[in-house]
């Protein structure tokens, strides 16, 4: 593949985010929460979200494999942060859920294999073929301000996450609402700590590649979190008034 079919490609994959985007501002994705079960035949939430997840992965190293020797310094340390995230994602996070019984619809499973697909395959192709990154990148200030919103999005990612399991028991499958950190203004700040993580990976790696996960990862995070809004409010008359829906402060 051509540089120029790359880019071409991913801005009009980023334009297909856009749409993505809108769609899910009406329709939520139905799983968690917002399970629909018009959407057909499904399978248990855990093994969907490990199969879903651990695709990203596959696909950046069937891209990464033939050329790593060819990759420098900066290049091993943009995946292996990516790595990261995805082996908490794949490995660890589905099985810290307390949601037996629940379940996850094939075709959301199948949407987020074809998600991952084309964006570890991106990500793959510009590490192994495009990025030039020489060592000393290592110490500009577009890197050292990336890795440090990519920490701290990474971290409130799996605070958050981590408040959310403590609400049920074992064998517990129903909502609460949470308390506590970033929850006593942002009903999502599991989800605001992802868009910080991929802010902070666009920044370090300045790479179109990461730009377009940075957008679809809006593009589906957003929308979703207006739906968490409208479900706590919804189901939790006491629901604070106060809490914002993403963004602290801002909305």
């Amino acid at each position: 593949m051509s540089f120029t079919a790359y880019q071409t490609f991913i801005y009009s994959w980023m334009l297909l985010g856009a749409a993505v985007f809108i769609y899910l501002c009406f329709k939520p994705a139905p799983y968690g929460r917002h399970l629909d079960k018009n959407w057909g035949p499904a399978i248990p939430n855990k093994w969907g979200w490990f199969i879903m997840e651990t695709t990203v992965l596959v696909a950046l190293f069937a891209n990464l494999l033939p050329y790593i020797d060819w990759m420098t310094l900066p290049c091993l340390v943009m995946v292996g942060l990516f790595c990261l995230h995805y082996v908490n994602r794949a490995f660890v996070f589905p099985f810290r859920m307390k949601t037996q019984g629940k379940r996850m619809p094939i075709l959301t499973v199948g949407s987020a294999i074809l998600f991952n697909t084309i964006n570890g395959s991106l990500l793959g192709l510009w590490f192994s073929r495009f990025a030039d990154y020489p060592d000393s990148w290592l110490t500009q200030p577009r890197f050292l301000i990336g890795v440090i919103l990519f920490a701290a999005g990474f971290t409130i990612n799996l605070w958050s996450d981590g408040k959310l399991f403590a609400l049920r028991k074992k064998g517990d499958t129903g909502y609460y609402i949470p308390y506590g950190g970033l929850y006593r203004v942002i009903s999502s700040p599991n989800l605001f700590g992802e868009i910080i993580e991929w802010t902070g990976f666009a920044l370090l790696t300045w790479s179109l590649p990461a730009l377009a996960f940075l957008v679809w990862t809006l593009a589906n995070l957003a929308p979703r979190a207006l739906a968490n809004q409208r479900w706590y409010r919804a189901q939790f008359p006491d629901y604070p008034t106060q809490r914002k829906i993403l963004f602290p402060f801002i909305w």
